[in-house]
């Protein structure tokens, strides 16, 4: 039996013994005195209540809906194969208000190959009462995609001259196991659903390769989820609502949300960058193993063993060296490898890196400083001028790429192509392009300069369909859609 069900069960026979009235078959053969009566049961429920709707009242008017439309495979005709023609799709997924601004977080899932972004904002008067969850009025703004990480499946958006109420987010550290809380969103399209559960572990890593780590919960969570906040009891963000495990396809109790401190670097990455930098010291990681331990004579058999340190970087100026064993890394136990680059994944602060390390058989401490990880293409973007750099039919502001501007060691796969230095309103056709993408070939043809670029897109006529080869985060990739 799950934790839920528990839960509910034990309430249930709460309120039933309170409702026992004295007496009865037992009272009848031997008459005992009546005990006294326990006070303000249904008046500490009435309390919950008011608590709960207070909660929801205070939530609600950050939460929104996002409509997304795209291009991909139709869905899988009747023999199974899907179908080989693209079409146009609408996917509904939820969101919640971070920055008073206009910027949503939800997941880079849901807005995955979007075409056109739009968010249901709440009505004014949204508080999950009666009024309001049958409310005809909708207010249904356009919005940008304005950063986006598919690592962590983030995605940050922006609307335009709106002032919205933002969530504040709650403190990572101090969450607990079996902590109320509740989840807010769109499941299967159905705005304005709340859910209710518990933490049922505040750190999971569900697949032991990869360095992500989620909250648990078995507060119900379906799709469409997607992107909606986990709020505690105080209506802080502990988390948004990812994915679940599932053999049915709905809730099972197993659902998934990113925690808030991976929340709370990503937004203001985001924000600044519209991608995430990770931060480094200049030392390269590997897990120990048994055998590892026994060949090199380390006092220990498990952990994380230093395997490089990079010439000329702040670990080798620290006097970090090859065979250092890990302890902790800013007071977090370095006790697998996969925790430790979440922590440097996550890590936001300008403050050295403590590190401490077993080195033979005594304990070394080091001060290392970080260095966040940049993309040579930012200097390439803040190049773009509104007017020389506008490629109208695309929505975009491009920059030429030039050896002189980008490196060989930039990570770009050849030298050509366009990069995009931002998105821009009033495009024809949306297409979904991101800060940063690299367009390389349209329709196959290698792309050098804007000229080249405008007229190639300029002479496909309405209804064209066309397809970008791009480079983004360092990986090729198609992207297909209609000329409008």
């Amino acid at each position: 039996m799950t934790a839920r069900p528990v839960f509910r069960l034990l309430l249930v026979g709460l309120t039933c013994s309170l409702t026992i009235p004295a007496g009865g078959a037992m009272a009848q053969q031997r008459p005992v005195p009546a005990a006294p009566q326990r006070t303000a049961s249904p008046d500490a429920l009435e309390r919950m209540n008011d608590s709960i709707d207070a909660l929801t009242k205070k939530v609600w008017p950050s939460v929104v809906q996002i409509i997304v439309t795209s291009y991909g495979p139709r869905e899988p005709v009747a023999n199974g194969e899907m179908g080989i023609v693209v079409g146009r799709g609408r996917s509904v997924g939820s969101g919640f208000v971070i920055d008073a601004e206009g910027y949503i977080m939800t997941n880079a899932h849901v807005v995955a190959n979007a075409q056109r972004v739009q968010v249901l904002l709440p009505p004014t008067n949204a508080d999950g009462s009666l009024a309001s969850a049958l409310s005809p009025k909708m207010n249904v703004v356009t919005a940008r995609i304005a950063g986006l990480s598919t690592e962590l499946d983030l995605a940050l958006l922006k609307v335009e001259g709106a002032k919205l109420p933002a969530l504040p987010l709650a403190s990572y550290s101090q969450l607990r196991q079996g902590e109320t809380v509740f989840a807010f969103g769109s499941p299967n399209g159905m705005r304005f659903t709340l859910t209710h559960g518990l933490v049922s572990a505040v750190a999971r890593q569900v697949d032991p390769d990869s360095p992500l780590i989620f909250v648990q919960t078995d507060a119900p969570i379906n799709p469409g989820n997607s992107g909606g906040p986990l709020v505690n009891i105080r209506g802080e963000v502990v988390g948004m609502n990812t994915f679940i495990m599932s053999q049915s396809g709905g809730n099972e109790g197993l659902g998934f949300a990113v925690p808030s401190a991976t929340i709370r670097t990503a937004f203001r990455q985001l924000r600044e960058y519209g991608q995430l930098r990770r931060q480094e010291i200049g030392m390269s990681l590997q897990t120990i193993t048994p055998e590892m331990a026994a060949g090199l004579g380390l006092s220990r058999d498990y952990g994380v063993i230093v395997s490089d340190v990079w010439p000329r970087g702040p670990a080798e100026a620290a006097g970090l060296m090859p065979g250092d064993i890990l302890v902790a890394v800013d007071g977090q136990l370095a006790e697998n490898l996969p925790t430790v680059n979440y922590n440097f994944r996550l890590r936001d602060s300008q403050d050295p890196v403590a590190v401490v390390v077993l080195r033979g058989t005594s304990q070394r401490t080091f001060s290392i400083p970080a260095v966040e990880q940049k993309s040579e293409f930012d200097a390439v973007s803040q190049l773009a001028d509104t007017e020389k750099n506008l490629v109208a039919d695309l929505g975009i502001l491009g920059v030429e790429i030039d050896r002189r501007l980008v490196p060989a060691n930039s990570g770009l796969r050849d030298p050509f192509g366009i990069v995009v230095a931002a998105r821009t309103s009033g495009a024809k056709t949306e297409v979904p392009l991101l800060p940063r993408d690299v367009i390389r070939t349209v329709n196959g043809a290698q792309m050098f300069t804007l000229d080249q670029l405008r007229q190639t897109v300029r002479a496909f006529k309405p209804g064209s369909a066309v397809t970008l080869q791009i480079q983004r985060e360092g990986r090729l990739m198609y992207v297909s859609f209609t000329m409008d």
